[in-house]
């Protein structure tokens, strides 16, 4: 039997459910990280919510470890890339929160269209004040869901009922979903000019922080509400305040804030402001799904069995002419999605050469984890990457070819738009993209790329280079192909940096561009 640390508050229910299996659970509450990497010594399984940091040290000194067990969804706290080249296996709880989450959106969309907490504290006050807070209806008002995934999914229905009109911005998400849902897609400035309440449900990332910020706001109706049940930090709160406190904006319920815990802020003293400390997940039924989930995985993962919920895979169990194609395969899906800017109606997924012999389902997963990766609000694993392309209307072929002219194995994945092919070599398995729409190229992945496209005519390269050299962007590599005709060229680079929209937009608006587009091949 197992012994299973366990550092936050975890359903007693799930806690039961590993002791009945005979495994050691002990909980130890509130260590610091020094005293964390002395527990985890000779610990099998651990379980933790948000505060507990796996990091590298961590998976280090733990050295019996087996699975990291994440009460909740989000795995920020986890160095998942180094617990997977561990061969740790980590494991979440990604459908615990979300009934409870989308209802806590509709009690603070009520909230704030009535004013109920703002009425109930002026009576409990001994002040009976009726036209004070006099309040709008919700029947045939516009509400604009950033982000459709379960929780915006779940909040739309909700809202239905209610009469309103839904339109929503999620770039993975096709159309024909989205229709099916009765909602209306829209690119994110219309939508904010176009809501009446703006509900976010977006992940936290890089993309993501500060994206509602004082540009978007200003976009915004000046009676307009913004509700943000998902992560702090999406929504600019200096913004937010300035916006509400000028009489822009007309009000906000927030349950989640970019410093937490937040017990004092400018926000707190307007009087059209709502809200609660992080209560999106705090129901007993959301917590009792969490721990008994999280014991479920747990009890799986230790006993060997298949484990659903888990977010990676044990890297010695990968056939070794897959096991270097993996993280690539990912790569490419976030690469295609980044040239799509959204979701593709299909994508294929070709495999040339030894790779077109083996077992290549597991490819096929990593390439659908990284196109929902790069964009969606859903915690992305091999085990639900299939079904996200069912719900989000994404349909999937492969081919096989058994030889390839050039290279012992290559990959290619292609959407209506867009195609791009990479391969590994050397005695590192280096990886490298070596095709890009039609154009042949040869250069690493990176975090920060930019591709160009444009006529085949002399200047267009230093015109790109000045431009984001001026900038004070740093280039690290660069690969520049013709196409097999010679009526167009195409640059990748590496920047050191992520491109802005204004950089972006100044190359792809010079003449002979045919585009230019920001891609990040890693999270």
């Amino acid at each position: 039997m197992a012994r299973i640390l366990v550092t936050e508050e975890i359903a007693e229910s799930g806690l039961d459910l590993l002791r009945s299996d005979g495994h050691q659970v002990e909980v130890r509450l509130g260590l610091s990280p020094e005293e964390l990497l002395t527990e985890i010594v000779g610990a099998q399984g651990l379980i933790i919510r948000s505060a507990t940091k796996v990091t590298e040290e961590v998976i280090d000194a733990a050295t019996d470890l087996l699975v990291v067990g994440r009460a909740g969804i989000g795995l920020d706290n986890v160095d998942v890339p180094y617990a997977t080249k561990r061969g740790v296996m980590v494991v979440n709880a990604p459908q615990s929160n979300i009934l409870s989450a989308a209802e806590l959106t509709i009690a603070l969309l009520l909230a704030q269209a009535r004013n109920v907490p703002q009425a109930h504290s002026a009576l409990v006050a001994g002040k009976w004040e009726r036209s004070k807070w006099e309040g709008v209806e919700l029947y045939g008002k516009v509400l604009g869901v950033v982000g459709l995934g379960r929780i915006g999914a779940l909040v739309s229905q909700r809202a239905l009922a209610f009469g309103m009109k839904l339109v929503a911005y999620d770039p993975y998400i096709s159309k024909e979903r989205a229709k099916q849902m009765g909602v209306e897609l829209l690119d994110l400035e219309t939508l904010m000019g176009r809501a009446d309440f703006i509900t976010i449900h977006l992940p936290k990332s890089k993309e993501t922080t500060g994206l509602i910020g004082k540009e978007m706001l200003a976009r915004a109706k000046p009676d307009a509400r913004v509700i943000n049940v998902a992560r702090g930090g999406i929504v600019d709160e200096e913004a937010l305040y300035e916006a509400i406190s000028q009489g822009r904006l007309g009000g906000a319920a927030l349950d989640v804030f970019t410093s937490e815990p937040c017990t004092s802020s400018p926000l707190f003293e307007l009087k059209n402001v709502v809200v609660t400390p992080h209560l999106g997940a705090s129901t007993a039924e959301a917590q009792d799904k969490a721990g008994i989930t999280i014991a479920e995985q747990l009890r799986l993962a230790l006993a060997g069995d298949f484990v659903p919920f888990a977010v990676n895979v044990n890297a010695a169990e990968v056939p070794e002419s897959v096991k270097a194609f993996l993280p690539l395969a990912e790569e490419l899906g976030r690469f295609i999605a980044s040239l799509e800017g959204g979701l593709p109606d299909t994508i294929e997924i070709e495999y040339q050469g030894q790779l077109a012999a083996g077992d290549t389902r597991l490819l096929s997963l990593s390439v659908l984890k990284g196109i929902f990766g790069a964009g969606t609000n859903e915690p992305v694993s091999y085990v639900n990457a299939p079904q996200l392309a069912e719900e989000r209307g994404l349909a999937v072929r492969e081919t096989f070819v058994p030889s390839s002219k050039e290279y012992v194995s290559l990959l290619t994945v292609s959407s209506a738009n867009h195609q791009v092919s990479a391969t590994t070599g050397g005695h590192s398995k280096e990886a490298r993209i070596v095709m890009i729409d039609g154009h042949r190229v040869e250069i690493p992945p990176a975090t920060h790329m930019l591709v160009v496209r444009n006529d085949d005519a002399p200047g267009k390269i230093g015109l790109v280079g000045t431009t984001l050299g001026d900038a004070g962007y740093s280039i690290s590599s660069m690969a520049v192909g013709p196409s097999d005709d010679g009526a167009t060229a195409l640059m990748v680079l590496s920047l050191g940096a992520k491109p802005t929209e204004e950089i972006i937009s100044a190359i792809a608006s010079a003449p002979g561009i045919i585009y230019a587009k920001a891609v990040s091949c890693f999270s």
